[in-house]
């Protein structure tokens, strides 16, 4: 209801988000892509936010930036959830929970969790081209490179203890480094579409 204040096109899209959200609670139940269901539940929020601020006032290259953003949220989101399920592994199989940790193995799924980390990246790089993002951008890039990587070295070489190390602070990170260069780029640089 809240979504009306914003505008029309928030409202009436507003259905479509709380289902999408209130889904991904039974995917464990059925299909082993719950990881891809939390990921599309969470990669609304660009998209609304994009809706939110431009209502309908948007232009093709901002309804493919903020879908490649969503995509990038999507495969983050894959890619460290699958980390955090190798910690119930045993939990899931033994109640019979799907994950993709339980389907493909853990071994399997790290490989997966990786692939989506480095497919993500590359739409971060491309959501940076799109707006002609440089300097401050690509240096925070090359950090968020190194976070992953590290993440992932932790994931595989460490006890699950270091999971949520590589989970929880690496993410954090991720996420504040994106925030600064983004908004640094923004700011400095002022918000053109090229």
């Amino acid at each position: 209801m809240v979504s009306y204040f914003l505008n029309p096109l928030c409202f009436f899209l507003s259905p479509i988000a709380l289902v999408v959200v209130c889904f991904y609670s039974l995917t464990k139940r059925f299909t082993d892509y719950t990881h891809v269901a939390l990921g599309v539940a969470l990669s609304l929020a660009p998209i609304g936010a994009w809706f939110a601020v431009k209502g309908t006032n948007v232009s093709m290259l901002e309804i493919g930036s903020m879908l490649v953003l969503a995509a990038a949220v999507v495969l983050w989101l894959v890619g460290f959830d699958i980390i955090y399920a190798l910690q119930d592994y045993e939990f899931d199989r033994s109640h019979g929970l799907h994950s993709l940790v339980v389907a493909w193995g853990p071994a399997n799924a790290l490989k997966a969790s990786f692939l989506a980390h480095m497919f993500m990246w590359g739409l971060l790089f491309l959501f940076g081209r799109f707006f002609g993002f440089r300097i401050a951008y690509l240096i925070g890039l090359l950090m968020i490179l190194g976070c992953l990587l590290l993440e992932h070295w932790l994931a595989r070489r460490r006890s699950l203890n270091w999971i949520n190390t590589a989970f929880f602070r690496l993410n954090a990170v991720i996420s504040v480094i994106f925030l600064i260069v983004t908004a640094a780029e923004v700011i400095f640089r002022g918000f053109r579409l090229q």
